[in-house]
């Protein structure tokens, strides 16, 4: 994709404006196998990808690829039913379109959510983890090119990527749902081949908890736009890669993913009635 990131954001916003209603207050950004929360949506207004001027499509498994408006839990909210990634030969920019499309549409906050491989082997399979912090090993920055100041700074702090009293108030909202929620390191990979078991090991070794392709270049767009970030993992798999790591199948990532996904529901109904 050509042209600049803030022409390209105003070309998608003016593409929606009479499609999406009223601003929302949320952006989510629903991850593998995780898409089914936008059946929750009441009074939805769905755009497929492909009808948004100058939109990347999602081509990943259990990812619809649409922008779905509605009301989620009594609040107005975007959902990105399925995200984009660099194993879809997408660069950085085209991922980062969508939070900046997000924040045009009036999101004053972004939630993330991912399928992802346990690295701690204390996670288990269709637990919720909570993002407190990440490591990109993807070797991508949505920021690397000519500075745009009139979408965010040229040096985004990410001290605080994954904001402190959204992570406190998710922690509240598990407690009050029963959701067990863990706390943990995102570890980004650019994929599409899972992790050798070697791979799986230094990423434990460098500080990760739980091993994904997504998320971290979205993240480092909602910093750059200022947006405050909610970042929840859908533990997948088991992927500690020690001597009895078992093969992974796409469709073991898919069920654990919904499995989660539910508590995840659950969490965020919560945090939306107290938010």
């Amino acid at each position: 994709m050509t042209g600049s990131q803030a022409a390209r954001v105003a070309a998608a916003h003016a593409s929606l404006r009479d499609r999406v209603g009223a601003p929302v207050e949320a952006g989510i950004i629903l991850g593998t196998g995780l898409g089914g929360l936008a059946d929750r949506l009441a009074e939805p207004t769905a755009v497929p990808y492909g009808e948004i001027a100058g939109f990347p499509v999602s081509t990943a498994p259990g990812h619809a690829g649409r922008l779905v408006t509605g009301r989620l839990f009594g609040r107005r909210v975007a959902l990105m039913q399925g995200r984009l990634h660099l194993y879809e030969g997408w660069s950085a920019r085209d991922i980062a379109l969508p939070v900046y499309l997000l924040a045009r549409l009036g999101a004053a906050r972004l939630i993330v959510t991912n399928a992802a491989g346990a690295l701690d082997p204390d996670l288990a399979p269709g637990a919720v983890m909570l993002i407190e912090d990440h490591l990109n090993f993807t070797g991508a920055n949505p920021l690397t090119g000519p500075d745009e100041p009139d979408l965010g700074p040229r040096f985004p702090d990410l001290s605080r990527a994954y904001d402190p009293a959204l992570r406190e108030a998710a922690l509240r909202a598990a407690e009050a749902a029963g959701v067990p929620l863990r706390r943990g390191i995102y570890a980004a990979v650019a994929g599409p081949s899972l992790e050798t078991s070697a791979e799986r090991r230094f990423l434990r070794a460098a500080g990760g908890s739980a091993v994904g392709m997504s998320t971290v270049i979205e993240v480092i767009a909602a910093a750059h736009a200022g947006l405050p970030v909610l970042g929840l993992s859908a533990i997948s798999n088991a992927a500690a890669g020690g001597p009895d790591q078992a093969p992974d199948s796409i469709e073991e990532i898919l069920a654990n993913a919904a499995t989660a996904g539910a508590a995840i529901a659950a969490l965020l109904q919560r945090l939306f009635a107290g938010a």
